[in-house]
């Protein structure tokens, strides 16, 4: 592992490619050496009508930062009822000077692209815990359903209006659950 890594265009650039590539419409690349690291450091590139799940409700590995290098990004929280909070909708936008958000522990979200090749900077704690990373809200619908299609639409939906921005078409995405 090299000891500096730049984060250059190149490098946003081929994975805003992988994740178009993908079936899940996203691509990490990954800055620390292993899961075991107390830091979490990542590129998360993702395309369009790709929901990132809603994160967990509590336990230290919530706290996080986005960063946003390119694209525009929707930031939802939610309520404990799984109910979306307006107030904190937060619109990841450069043009806007809107460059990142830092979440803290117990705030149940989720993010989505809002433009193609949209990618972002991620940091959060580790070390990774297979069983508690995707401990996802119960009410959440699980990633690459039809149930987690429609949710995205309408929390979508609702964020462009909260936000004024122009409705989407939605044409039904397609679902997969072979990608990482």
């Amino acid at each position: 592992m090299r000891p500096v890594v730049a984060i250059d265009r190149d490098l946003v650039q081929r994975k805003a490619f992988d994740a178009r590539q993908s079936p899940r419409r996203r691509e990490i690349h990954v800055f620390h050496s292993g899961d075991e690291d107390s830091l979490h450091r990542m590129l998360n590139a993702i395309q369009p009508r790709q929901l990132h799940p809603a994160a967990p409700t509590s336990g230290p590995a919530e706290v996080e930062s986005l960063v946003l290098l390119q694209g525009t990004l929707g930031y939802v929280s939610f309520g404990q009822d799984g109910v979306p909070e307006d107030e904190n909708f937060i619109l990841l936008d450069r043009e806007r000077g809107v460059y990142g958000c830092d979440i803290r522990p117990g705030v149940c979200h989720t993010i989505f692209a809002l433009a193609p090749d949209t990618v972002i900077f991620e940091v959060k704690p580790g070390p990774y815990s297979p069983a508690s990373d995707k401990d996802f809200a119960a009410w959440a619908p699980p990633e690459y359903t039809p149930e987690a299609a429609a949710f995205l639409a309408d929390i979508e939906d609702g964020f462009r209006r909260v936000w004024g921005l122009p409705p989407r078409s939605w044409e039904p995405p397609a679902t997969s659950n072979d990608g990482k």
